[in-house]
């Protein structure tokens, strides 16, 4: 896939209750964990994370749909309704009553750049594990550090990209993520560090077995980004 970046959109325009195993046999949580140990040892940290968060599985989608939501304080400040053909790679936007399609490949026409700067923002949130296969960022881990909102004890990855190419390149990355490799905080941060946001990553529900967060918060609340009308094929 073509390596992106994601323009935080948000920022430019209006500036827990994570799934339990309980229901998963021993054999199955086995399985899973052996998976995820052996993604570790043989790809590293990037792909460890991607395959905790159903990376494998989702390779068998056809079809996603989802809306993302950006609310601040009570106000409504974004809401797109996404369905992406995945086979097709034809991707339709709606929002209000207007819907536009356009087909992601490595030559998007001028007109439909806008659909597409919007698009990689708003499934760079549903899907960030997945960039750290789909992309080239630079990877730094670091165990046992405070998380940003919680203060709890978690591992941190920095997630750097190159200062050349994509949408906004230079921009970084700090997630913390659990001895589960699920992300649960993270703090974005512009290229030239003159902008940074921390959110939350909660109320994972799981879709086809692909686990997806679908609540992101600040520290005191104010903003929410939520994604609602979620269904994998």
């Amino acid at each position: 896939m073509k390596k992106i970046f994601f323009p935080l959109l948000v920022m430019l325009s209006i500036i827990s209750c994570k799934n339990t195993e309980s229901d998963k046999s021993d054999s199955e949580m086995t399985s899973e964990n052996t998976t995820v140990a052996a993604a570790e040892e043989k790809d590293g940290i990037g792909n460890t994370i991607a395959i905790a968060n159903g990376f494998d599985k989702f390779k068998d989608a056809t079809e996603v749909e989802f809306t993302f939501n950006v609310k601040v304080n009570d106000t409504v400040r974004s809401s797109r309704h996404w369905k992406w053909n995945k086979k097709t790679s034809e991707i339709s936007l709606t929002e209000g009553d207007s819907t536009k399609t356009y087909t992601k490949n490595d030559s998007i026409p001028k007109n439909k750049v806008s659909i597409d700067q919007k698009f990689i923002n708003d499934s760079y949130w549903l899907l960030f594990p997945y960039q750290l296969v789909w992309s080239d960022p630079k990877l730094t881990e670091e165990k046992e550090v405070a998380a940003p909102i919680s203060g709890d004890t978690l591992n941190k990855l920095e997630v750097a990209y190159s200062t050349d190419g994509g949408y906004t390149p230079g921009d970084t990355y700090d997630i913390y993520y659990g001895d589960d490799y699920m992300i649960e905080e993270w703090v974005y941060k512009a290229a030239g560090g003159d902008r940074q946001m921390a959110t939350t990553w909660e109320d994972y529900k799981e879709f086809k077995g692909i686990p997806i967060a679908t609540m992101h918060k600040s520290g005191d609340g104010s903003f929410q980004l939520y994604f609602t009308d979620v269904s994998i094929k």
